[in-house]
């Protein structure tokens, strides 16, 4: 694998696990990154990670995976994996990422908790979009996915905005930040935070029908270490909080959520 993909791997372990922790995997694939990958190169890597979260976005409930991980990028721009999906970036530059991919929403299972019951499940569905990925700076990178397709309807959109900043420490240690926000359209947000007339006679919750609007917005911090050329283990803890009419929402019995995730990985 390419030496500038082997250096940036804690980077892009630390700001994609920190990042999709919060409702352990409602956000996932909230961004493509590709950081530090050398164009017209392949490489790839697999990892096994532990993620503490909640049952649900809002819940009170703790839940804890552990999951095992693999990405691959090939030299003439497409990708798949865990955490990026399936897609292309049309650039393929080391400073700007633009492309198409295809995702899924893992849905949410009524019987994950008590405070779901009566709602029904809402379906595992696959979702297409775009993304676009900015670097002004070589520690410096703002992100931008677009999703749809995803509940029962499979009219669900999401958009995704962030950015991600890193500090080297030391040859063998880095230290990333990162923050980030995702709008919802109505369809998005009725799915999963409001509560339809048959919904509330089946579970005792009152009708709500939330709008479009930012679902959450979320903080995460980093610390990758290399104690090999190839290995890199990345600790991680984000803290995000949910907004407006999700916030409002009956199913919204906690707000601020503090998450946590180790992952060891290794290059090839």
């Amino acid at each position: 694998m390419n030496p500038a993909i082997r250096r940036a791997l804690p980077l892009v372990l630390g700001a994609t696990l920190s990042a999709a922790a919060p409702a352990a995997f409602s956000q996932a694939f909230d961004a493509v990154r590709l950081f530090g990958a050398a164009p017209n190169t392949d490489g790839g890597s697999v990892g096994l990670a532990v993620i503490t979260g909640r049952e649900y976005a809002g819940s009170d409930e703790r839940r804890t995976r552990v999951l095992p991980g693999i990405d691959y990028q090939w030299r003439n721009g497409w990708f798949a994996g865990t955490t990026n999906g399936l897609g292309v970036d049309f650039l393929r530059r080391p400073d700007m990422n633009l492309g198409l991919r295809i995702t899924a929403d893992f849905g949410r299972d009524e019987g994950r908790s008590t405070a779901l019951r009566g709602l029904g499940d809402i379906d595992p569905a696959p979702e297409v979009g775009a993304f676009f990925n900015y670097a002004p700076l070589r520690a410096l990178t703002f992100t931008s996915s677009l999703r749809y397709g995803s509940g029962n309807d499979n009219k669900g959109m999401v958009l995704d905005l962030g950015a991600v900043h890193s500090a080297r420490l030391g040859e063998a240690w880095r230290l990333g930040a990162g923050v980030a926000a995702s709008y919802v359209n109505r369809e998005y947000m009725q799915d999963y935070f409001g509560i339809t007339p048959a919904q509330s006679a089946a579970s005792g919750y009152r009708v709500y029908r939330p709008d479009a609007g930012w679902r959450d917005v979320r903080a995460s911090l980093s610390l990758s270490y290399r104690p090999a050329q190839r290995v890199a283990v990345t600790a991680a803890t984000s803290l995000s909080r949910l907004q407006g009419d999700a916030a409002d929402s009956p199913l919204a019995r906690k707000a601020t959520t503090l998450n946590g995730v180790l992952v060891v990985s290794y290059a090839f």
